[in-house]
């Protein structure tokens, strides 16, 4: 079978990254799409297939043969937030005065939040509870594969919110979703009901947003916040999974303190872009260079 892929092109107007940079953004618990192979990655969002890879300090890309370039770049554009200045935000940090702060961003500096599509972004998240990456990898493509639409290059997108509750809760569960499709289903068929709601909540103030998400079944804060802060580009929600509440614990001597006393902290500390240092600090905790 021929390689449904074209030549590499450099992608001229790329965000500056560092190859440490480069693979914690695509690939270090933001998006689930994404799969290395071999020196680079190949991965998937709405109705997009591309390869990406990080060579000579620059990236390129390869897209499917049959689809528009121009497309690829605007997508790439959206998908990597090109429109804000993320250099900026990261000096911005309080990472003079955060010793731990300052670890992660000597490491990842170029570090970027992805602006996904916000329905996909809920999906996947409802289906990370209690999983690991490479799990939930499993189970986004598993659902593709069943329920999700062709692309360009013979893989599958992730399916719609009506896709899913026409397919039902059994084929939740053959991805191996467990307890987890139940949500997924009951949440498809409200979607489904309410036309109109997940675009006005990606629209509404922060706030807002993450209080109707809250409504949803198998929606607690951790999974609102990262549906927001990767899915609308909402920089100062700040999730807490259970690698953040010990980086903040132990690496910020708050030992005992609550999930409420904790996001206080962040919103203090980190300021209006406190979700953004949550992930300069989940990628430096991961690899071993802060107390986890």
């Amino acid at each position: 079978m021929s390689d449904p892929f074209g030549t590499w092109q450099v992608w001229e107007d790329a965000p500056s990254f560092t190859p440490t940079s480069f693979a914690e953004t695509i690939d270090g618990g933001q998006a689930f799409r994404w799969q290395r192979i071999d020196q680079f990655y190949e991965g998937r969002w709405g109705r997009n297939a591309l390869r990406l890879r990080y060579i000579d300090e620059r990236v390129e890309y390869a897209r499917p043969k049959e689809t528009d370039p121009t497309f690829a770049e605007e997508s790439l554009r959206t998908y990597f937030a090109c429109d804000t200045d993320f250099s900026q935000l990261t000096d911005a940090l309080p990472w003079r005065n955060d010793p731990v702060l300052a670890t992660a961003i000597e490491h990842y500096g170029g570090l970027r939040i992805l602006r996904q599509p916000f329905a996909e972004t809920l999906f996947c998240f409802l289906c990370s509870s209690t999983k690991q990456i490479p799990q939930i990898k499993a189970i986004c493509e598993a659902v593709a594969l069943d329920l999700g639409e062709p692309l360009a290059d013979d893989s599958h997108a992730l399916p719609s919110w009506a896709a899913i509750a026409e397919g039902g809760e059994e084929r939740l569960r053959a991805a191996k979703l467990g307890y987890r499709a139940r949500y997924i289903y009951q949440t498809a068929c409200f979607l489904v009901k309410h036309p109109g709601w997940l675009e006005a909540t990606e629209a509404a103030p922060t706030a807002e947003a993450r209080a109707r998400l809250l409504e949803l079944p198998g929606v607690g804060r951790k999974i609102a916040d990262c549906t927001l802060l990767f899915g609308a580009g909402r920089l100062e929600a700040f999730p807490i999974d259970t690698w953040v509440e010990k980086i903040l614990t132990r690496a910020y001597q708050l030992e005992g303190w609550k999930l409420p006393q904790l996001q206080d902290f962040a919103r203090i500390h980190f300021g209006t872009t406190s979700g953004y240092a949550q992930q300069y600090l989940f990628a430096a905790a991961r690899a071993g260079l802060i107390p986890s």
